[in-house]
């Protein structure tokens, strides 16, 4: 795993904790492959916006 690879994975870890702790939930209980799905999507949306 490269060190681009390592930073996006505890970055999309760092997103799901924040998301777990407002919603009551133990991190553990959300999966990291639906997170990363949804910042493809988030990222891709945004992208598709033009300026």
């Amino acid at each position: 795993m490269s060190k681009s690879d390592r930073q996006a994975h505890y970055a999309i870890r760092a997103l799901l904790v924040d998301a777990a702790d407002e919603a009551g939930y133990h991190p553990d209980r959300l999966s990291f492959i639906r997170g990363l799905r949804l910042v493809r999507r988030q990222v891709t949306d945004q992208a598709a916006i033009s300026p």
